[in-house]
């Protein structure tokens, strides 16, 4: 199917998005035994937990924009290694926290270091992959890295915390011995000496009303996702109390079982998109199945717990159109503002769990409605906004990568 130049970079790219899924999401299986290790108990694991996960995230942010802006400087490949060193060592320090304060603290530098990682590998391989093909290469690469989450669970289940965080930074360490092979790709070269051409200038999608819609457009149709996994799937043993599950809900199975999802999610979403010959028709129908699985999750009541983990997995089907996101960023854009694009978009969608989790908490505290009525009235905002994104971005299935923002 692909040229043999091309799977050096297919690899890579897809197990450095296996290893960071691991870290990414190892946070939300461990919360609870490793909060409770520093001594938080009661509300403190909810609320201490929400507050790690956003400053995970944040971290993300930042990192999203300063790799991005690197991968168009610098290189697509730079980032790569860069990124894959940076969170690496941060998850093997993670391992050794004695307090909540140096916790939070690695969870922000970890989060720096995970968010370059993607953006970088669905650019590389995008601008080597012919047209007709691209779709098949970022499928690889998610349906792969997804599957990293759940590695995670396995780990975790058998080992401590601890050791689950010294497993995910060793993983990333072995990974870095993979770049041999890996070639940059051809048309970031063909811009890297041209003088004339601004290369990595952040501030140049805000500088046209045009390219900024489209940028927050891109933004505004991935998070969906992070309201899912961010907030349903993370809280989901808080959630389990008012919805009256049948016992006792495991956030680290339920992260299992919607990652599972997402598996088949994102191989369908890219496989679907390839039929259609359509990225935005591949998006809509997985935003459909969103809306419906999350309307199941809010008014199923006294479901069990295996049918409860069942809804989980389902849900993570319908949000498993992350990586064909993350494509049509990258599609939109010229090589020039490529990857900080591709780098930035999924990160802000992750840092949206941060409005997402205030705007939650906010619904629930301040306005004192129930957690459900909080969760679904977060839900049917984001839905809109993501409808809106869709809409507002251009179809980029047949759209050649050869050219450059002015």
């Amino acid at each position: 199917m692909f040229d043999r130049k091309v799977w050096p970079a297919l690899i890579l790219a897809s197990l450095g998005y296996f290893v960071d899924i691991y870290d990414l999401i190892l946070f939300s299986i461990v919360r609870v035994p490793s909060l409770k290790e520093l001594g938080l108990s009661g509300d403190a694991l909810m609320n201490d937990g929400l507050l790690l996960l956003n400053l995970q995230m944040s971290g993300m942010l930042v990192g999203g924009i300063f790799f991005g802006i690197l991968g168009d400087k610098k290189g697509r490949l730079s980032v790569l290694f860069l990124s894959i060193l940076m969170y690496s060592l941060a998850n093997i320090a993670n391992g050794f926290v004695t307090s909540v304060t140096g916790y939070a603290i690695l969870r922000f530098i970890a989060g720096i270091g995970l968010a370059g990682e993607l953006g970088a590998g669905i650019t590389l391989v995008s601008e080597i992959l012919p047209k007709e093909k691209r779709g098949y290469g970022t499928t690889i690469i998610a349906t792969v890295g997804v599957s990293g989450a759940l590695l995670a669970w396995f780990v975790a289940d058998l080992l401590s915390w601890r050791s689950a965080y010294f497993v995910g930074g060793g993983m990333g360490l072995a990974l870095l011995f993979l770049r041999i092979g890996v070639l940059e790709s051809t048309l970031f070269d063909k811009i890297k000496t041209h003088g004339t051409v601004a290369k990595g200038n952040f501030f140049q999608i805000f500088q046209n009303k045009k390219r900024f819609k489209k940028f927050v457009a891109c933004i505004a149709m991935g998070a969906p996702l992070w309201y899912v996994i961010g907030l349903l799937i993370t809280l989901s043993p808080e959630f389990a109390i008012p919805l009256e599950v049948q016992g006792e809900i495991a956030a680290g199975k339920s992260v299992f079982y919607s990652y599972a999802g997402l598996i088949l999610g994102d191989l369908a979403s890219g496989l679907i998109s390839q039929f259609f010959k359509s990225r935005k028709k591949s998006v809509l129908l997985f935003l459909v199945m969103t809306t419906i699985s999350c309307g199941l999750f809010f008014f199923l009541r006294g479901l069990t717990v295996d049918q409860f983990y069942g809804l989980c997995f389902i849900m993570g089907i319908s949000v498993g159109y992350w990586a064909m996101f993350v494509t049509i960023s990258a599609e939109q854009f010229g090589t020039n503002l490529r990857a900080t694009v591709a780098t930035s978009t999924p990160n802000f969608v992750r840092a949206s769990v941060v409005p997402i989790s205030f705007a939650f908490n906010s619904f629930k505290n301040d306005f004192h409605m129930s957690m459900l009525t909080s969760g679904l009235t977060v839900g049917i905002i984001i839905m809109g906004i993501a409808v809106w994104g869709l809409i507002n971005i251009q179809e980029t299935f047949h759209q050649n990568l050869d050219f450059v923002e002015e």
